[in-house]
């Protein structure tokens, strides 16, 4: 089962988004539990302020019911509009004054008092006050009761409009600020995106230290890890091409004398014996200065090689054409028929003559020394779509699909014969990606090989 990578940018997220959903959520609760209390209290101090006003309008001489005085109490609650709220008032001892409802009449004790309570009425839930008061009447002091009640709706559009008056700026406060976080991380974690984008654009050949820039400070010391790594990379591929090209230059000259002396040495040998071991030890001294001579263009090919990048402005048409007549007799001496399909007068490029030259010679030799005699082999150039294609074709086997990659690698052959040294693909590929270029295989029709090399005008 595959599983999913931890993101520095998920968990970033989590950990800022995640507490403010939580502060968010407690907000609300209390945002929710502040608004009924203060809806409470206005309620509660609606009636009380209504109940008081009621009970002003009662005069001690008024202690009879009287019609006026129910008149001013309509007119005062009539002021609260389609949110009147039911009142009554009445005396104890005594009778009813004035009212819209009759209320129940508990016993709520002697002496003043206010009491907040809930009321029934018609099914619906009622928040009502009753106020007692003493009233100085002709006949004595009794006791005033003012009730009134309003509906839960009032209560209701009360406590919603508070909670979105207050719920509505905090959860818009927490969108800008998750907004805010997701941008403020998406920008901070940019020079990490721009890390990868300079580890990915690299070519694996290039050991160059990385370019810091304004690098955050967190990122200077990965960076500075990173061109460590790469400049003792690129120290330890130093030494091992100079020691590769070293250790060729030093045996090139040995090996040359000995190939001289075993020719010299198979001229005045008489015995036939003699003769055929000296021309095994010819021959191998030949192999070994090729092998010389390959790893050399190797070493020179390779990046971080000085040599490798001087370039000039050549004509690449003139370079085959040259190149495929000086092949032409190693050709005919093998019975191969070399042809060049060159149709392009100039193929003006940058590049290194002397690396393109060993390119050029690689694909020809190895076509002129894999097929059998009696083949043909025809070196083509055109210019495609910003590119010069060159192509080596030849009619011989060709080469099996699961072996096309193989054949560039290094020391790698498929005719274990005792010729070539398995480095030819693997210089021209070396050569080609050196020069902006790639280098493929392609099967012939009906049968054989075509190399196929791409390099920008």
């Amino acid at each position: 089962m595959r599983h999913c990578k931890p993101s520095l940018r998920r968990q970033l997220l989590l950990w800022l988004l995640v507490p403010q959903l939580v502060s968010w959520l407690m907000g609300a609760a209390l945002s929710y539990q502040v608004a009924l209390h203060y809806a409470d209290n206005l309620v509660d101090q609606s009636l009380q302020q209504s109940a008081q006003s009621l009970a002003a309008l009662v005069l001690p001489e008024s202690a009879a019911p009287s019609m006026e005085l129910s008149d001013k109490a309509k007119l005062l609650m009539a002021e609260f509009g389609s949110t009147a709220p039911l009142y009554s008032a009445h005396l104890t001892p005594g009778s009813r004054l004035f009212g819209n409802w009759k209320f129940s009449i508990p016993n709520y004790g002697a002496g003043p008092q206010r009491v907040f309570y809930t009321e029934q009425f018609m099914g619906q839930q009622l928040r009502a006050i009753a106020l007692v008061r003493p009233l100085d009447t002709p006949e004595g002091r009794k006791w005033l009761t003012v009730q009134v009640a309003t509906s839960h709706d009032v209560h209701q559009r009360l406590f919603n409009d508070l909670v979105f008056a207050m719920v509505i700026p905090l959860a818009l406060l927490t969108l800008t600020t998750s907004i805010l976080v997701w941008w403020g991380i998406g920008r901070g974690l940019q020079p990490f995106k721009r890390l990868q984008h300079l580890l990915e654009s690299r070519k694996p050949q290039d050991l160059s230290p990385l370019d810091i820039g304004n690098a955050p400070q967190e990122l200077v010391t990965l960076f500075g890890a990173l061109n460590h790594l790469l400049v003792s990379a690129g120290e330890s591929i130093d030494r091992q091409r100079r020691f590769i090209g070293d250790a060729a230059h030093q045996l090139r000259t040995p090996l040359a004398g000995l190939k001289s002396q075993t020719e010299l040495a198979m001229r005045e040998s008489i015995s036939e014996a003699q003769r055929e071991r000296l021309a095994m030890v010819h021959t191998s001294a030949t192999r070994s200065i090729h092998l010389v001579n390959q790893l050399l263009t190797l070493a020179r090919s390779e990046p971080g090689n000085q040599s490798s990048i001087l370039r000039v402005h050549m004509d690449l048409a003139r370079l085959i054409r040259e190149l495929t007549a000086e092949a032409v007799p190693r050709a005919l001496a093998a019975g191969i028929d070399l042809g060049c399909d060159c149709s392009l007068n100039e193929a003006w490029i940058e590049g290194n003559s002397v690396l393109l030259r060993e390119l050029f010679v690689n694909l020809v030799e190895n076509a002129i020394k894999y097929i059998p005699r009696g083949g043909c082999v025809t070196v083509r150039l055109q210019d495609q779509n910003q590119h010069y294609v060159i192509e080596v074709e030849d009619d011989g086997p060709g080469i099996p699909e699961e072996d096309k990659q193989r054949v560039f690698e290094r020391f790698y052959r498929r005719q274990q014969d005792g010729s070539g040294c398995g480095l030819g693909m693997a210089i021209v590929r070396e050569i080609a990606e050196r020069h902006g270029g790639t280098v493929s295989l392609r099967d012939a029709v009906p049968h054989g090989l075509i190399v196929r090399i791409e390099l920008p005008h």
